[in-house]
């Protein structure tokens, strides 16, 4: 038997949605230029110049970049150097916390309801992020919504962040999930809709108040693009396991 005349796996439509994983920044959360402003700041901790042509360069990849985790994005911004990778994210977190604390930080509109919508049709919920575990911590608490979701995930507590699936398969896991194929995922990012390919969810959603342009989502394989995750609830409708009346 030849790789030629081996058949791809038929996939099989499920019939109703279980688990909603949504990306914080730019998903649920308005971000509002935090991530910049706070990359800026830890750049310039380690001798980037603001408007530099290096900074620029960077600070386009970190645009390409965003909803993977930070302390990848520094490895590759400084070449492999672990120390200042590790001294970047460090100083990265802390200015993100100082810009949280100041107010800078709101949710979408709409994105609370839409979570409370999933949860009382049924699907469990849970939030992720390419942040480390502490400044996830300070978004939720910023924002009131400890305890909001079922869960919430960050790559430390998966093993890997976007775009790899580890976080979305964590969530099935600890959700005990019978069928990862039961999984919308939902994210602003092309690393968002790539992790919810490679996991294996049945619908992959891309949002428009984030990072990334409809385009790059759809390039990247979403299956559809909403403006807001304010939208979800019309869009999962057809499959949630409670009709809501």
């Amino acid at each position: 038997m030849t790789l030629e005349s081996v058949k791809p796996l038929q996939t099989i439509p499920v019939r109703e949605l279980k688990l909603a994983v949504l990306d914080m920044a730019g998903t649920t959360v308005a971000d509002d230029g935090l991530v910049e402003q706070a990359f800026s700041r830890a750049v310039a901790a380690e001798g980037i110049e603001p408007g530099s042509d290096r900074f620029k360069s960077m600070l386009g990849y970190v645009r390409d970049t965003m909803g993977i985790s930070k302390i990848t994005v520094f490895m590759h911004l400084f070449d492999g150097d672990h120390g200042r990778a590790e001294r970047a994210n460090q100083a990265f977190e802390r200015a993100y916390d100082d810009l949280v604390a100041d107010g800078g930080l709101t949710a979408v509109p709409g994105a609370e309801d839409t979570i409370a919508w999933l949860r009382d049709a049924g699907m469990k919920v849970c939030l992720t992020t390419g942040f480390a575990r502490h400044t996830q911590n300070i978004i939720l608490e910023s924002l009131g919504w400890m305890g909001l979701a079922d869960l919430s995930l960050c790559p430390a507590d998966a093993g890997r962040g976007r775009p790899y699936p580890d976080m979305i398969l964590t969530a099935v896991l600890a959700l005990d999930m019978d069928d990862v194929r039961e999984t919308v995922v939902v994210g602003d990012t092309t690393s968002d809709i790539q992790a919810g390919l490679r996991s294996g969810a049945s619908m992959v959603l891309g949002v428009l108040t984030g990072a990334h342009r409809e385009g790059a989502l759809r390039a990247a394989g979403a299956s559809e693009v909403l403006s807001s995750v304010a939208l979800l609830p019309e869009a999962v409708t057809p499959l949630v396991p409670v009709r809501r009346q």
